[in-house]
């Protein structure tokens, strides 16, 4: 088990690195031209050629078959990952990373609420595990807002934004805001989506144990599908299809075997093996790297707002996954055996501590 856990953690350090690395790469690509949509479509096209042979591997399994209400599970759980990719490289091409990892951090608070409305966690105010949580969803939702709405002072000034003229710097800097309160909007109906995703996600390997690369392939390939459909009645121009051998080569490639294929494998394992809460904890790591790449190799201004926001959505999060903890540590120990008709996410806690 403590080997488990080991890859576990470690798996999870490397893909919030990578996500990271992915969502610079796409950001530079983009500006140089290429389309978010056809990124989408070739980055999870080639996913699912990679994939390609698991399928064909699981049919020789007849002790555990695909069924109807698996596929339509894996099409809308592609449906999901494919309107929440579509907006998320949107909002990186209007705003930053920084701001789509600071924004990320509301994923577990979303999971969690998403947990309390349909009961499937605890939720009790006279406890100090419950007022911790609540404490910590107002703290990451305050976080969210000053990322987004306040961008403040800067405190270090990109290299490329200190040659721009004083006679445009105005209007440049209330475009800025606008596409900046664009990406958090953005970036904040990717969190819902993706806190569903992992709600769903966690039912299907429950599902279907035993085929995560086959569940994998599914959701690529649905994902393929589905936004490569948008993507034809979008970008009808051939030449938007064209892509050069430099950085968006880089960025389709890399997407596609680090974001998509590891990414999603990755999660679907730790998904089944730690639970739901489990993979959305490292979100503040990915939030610190991508402010340090941000500046570092797309020379984005760094401002007051996102270092505040961001330390306070730190904050919320580790409130709320303590105040998880602690309710976990203050049941009985047959706890483990209630487990299956508790909530999703207690079950997650179940899981960290066994």
């Amino acid at each position: 088990m403590e080997i488990s856990a080991g890859i576990a953690f470690g798996a999870m350090i490397m893909v919030e690195s990578t996500d990271v690395v992915a969502s610079t790469l796409s950001k530079a690509a983009m500006a140089k031209g290429l389309s978010n949509l056809v990124l989408i479509v070739y980055s999870n096209a080639l996913a699912s050629l990679l994939l390609l042979p698991f399928p064909f591997l699981s049919c020789r399994d007849r002790g555990n078959p695909l069924s109807l209400s698996l596929i339509l599970g894996f099409f809308l759980l592609g449906f999901v990952g494919s309107v929440g990719q579509m907006l998320s490289y949107t909002g990186i091409k209007y705003s930053s990373p920084a701001l789509q990892s600071a924004m990320g951090n509301l994923i577990p608070i979303l999971t969690f609420l998403l947990a309390v409305v349909f009961r499937m966690e605890r939720f009790d105010l006279k406890m100090n595990s419950s007022k911790a949580k609540c404490v910590g969803t107002i703290l990451v939702v305050a976080g969210a807002s000053i990322v987004t709405l306040y961008k403040g002072p800067v405190l270090i000034m990109a290299a490329s934004s200190s040659s721009s003229s004083s006679s445009s710097s105005e209007f440049v800097k209330q475009k800025q805001q606008s596409n900046w309160v664009f990406g958090g909007f953005l970036f904040l109906i990717v969190c819902l989506l993706s806190a569903t995703w992992h709600i769903a996600q966690t039912w299907i390997v429950k599902e279907y144990p035993g085929k995560k690369m086959t569940n994998v392939f599914f959701f690529n390939f649905f994902v393929t599908l589905q936004t490569a459909a948008f993507a034809v009645v979008i970008e009808t121009d051939p030449i938007r299809w064209q892509v050069r051998p430099d950085i968006q080569m880089l960025a389709i490639v890399f997407s596609g075997i680090f974001g998509s294929v590891v990414r999603v494998s990755v999660h679907t394992w730790c998904l089944q093996k730690k639970g739901p809460l489990y993979v959305v904890m490292f979100k503040p790591l990915g939030m610190v790297l991508a402010l340090a790449s941000a500046f570092t190799f797309l020379h984005d201004t760094l401002f007051l707002g996102s270092v505040m926001g961001s330390v306070v959505i730190g904050c919320g999060f580790y409130t709320v996954l303590w105040g998880q903890m602690k309710e976990h540590n203050s049941l009985p120990s047959e706890s483990e055996t209630e487990s299956s008709s508790t909530s999703l996410l207690h079950h997650s806690s179940t899981l960290q501590q066994a």
